[in-house]
């Protein structure tokens, strides 16, 4: 039975400390802010980037250099045969592309997982790939089981402010305007590569009610059936406010009784594009392993 270590970056929500305890290995997410660099629960915790994000700081995302993949991955193959590596979406980052790269000088010992995965979807491909290496899988083997399932999940996120899309120039400064003045909510969508407009709102209780029924049809209609705590993973984000973050994840926990609702904030490198006092809500089809 093969050592696989399981690797991913901290876009997945997974803290340092938790990752002892899931015995995951996190690379830091860098960013620079006003041309300094700072690594995600390294030397910045999520108080000190909204901080600087609401200050106005200039704020741009990253992925970890060439050396900090590679120095992890041989530290790793000292002790472990094979290793599989779970970067966030490639459509978000290019850091899945880098990481593919560099796996191509280790002659099939570092596989990479391209399975269009971000946040708390991404936390949960890494549980999985811990259990299938428990259960005896080459890394070969959980990287093709991943990315075999790459489509089978969804994630909706509500905006408080179109501030910060404008300022990433995702929007035109017109269309932000005209939505600040109807005072418009967008709900976004990942589904497989990229983040795009989903739906808008005029109330926060309409944006909830928008993602709540996204994620029902999905588990209906793509997913096998009705919601099913046997069968789907029901995960929610937030940005900056955790306390109406649980407030929401204690209305969709009612709505799907016997789901066990994993919450996290959700991963800076999302946050940095949408603000803060954004909520999340995403269903995954759980592999049948």
């Amino acid at each position: 039975m093969p050592r696989v270590a399981i690797v991913t970056d901290s876009n997945s929500g997974i803290t340092q400390d938790a990752a002892k305890e899931y015995g995951i290995y996190v690379l830091p997410m860098p960013f620079m802010i006003n041309e300094k660099t700072f690594f995600e629960d390294i030397d910045l915790t999520q108080e000190q980037f909204y901080e600087k994000l609401q200050s106005g700081a200039n704020i741009a995302t990253s992925q970890p250099s060439p050396e900090s993949v590679t120095s992890l991955w041989e530290k790793l193959l000292s002790e472990y045969d094979e290793l599989v590596h779970i970067p966030m979406s490639s459509g978000l980052s290019g850091s899945c592309q880098s990481a593919m790269m560099l796996a191509g000088e280790y002659e099939g010992k570092v596989q990479v997982v391209n399975n269009q995965r971000i946040s708390v979807t991404q936390r949960q491909s890494c549980l999985d790939a811990k259990h299938l290496a428990a259960k005896g899988m080459n890394a070969r083997q959980i990287r093709d089981i991943l990315e075999e399932d790459k489509f089978n999940s969804s994630i909706y996120i509500m905006l408080d402010t179109l501030y910060y899309l404008k300022k990433g120039g995702r929007i035109t400064p017109a269309a932000a305007a005209i939505g600040t003045m109807l005072r418009l909510k967008p709900v976004l969508q990942i589904q497989g590569e990229k983040l795009d407009a989903f739906a808008k709102a005029r109330t926060t209780t309409q944006g909830k009610s928008i993602m709540i029924n996204a994620v029902k049809n999905d588990m209906e209609k793509r997913f096998g059936g009705a919601p099913d705590p046997g069968k789907h993973w029901i995960s929610m984000a937030y940005t900056y406010d955790r306390e109406a973050g649980e407030q929401f994840r204690a209305e969709v926990q009612e709505l799907f009784p016997g789901f066990e609702i994993h919450m996290d904030p959700l991963s800076l490198s999302v946050a940095c594009h949408i603000g803060p006092g954004a909520l999340a809500v995403t269903c995954s089809k759980k592999l049948d392993i």
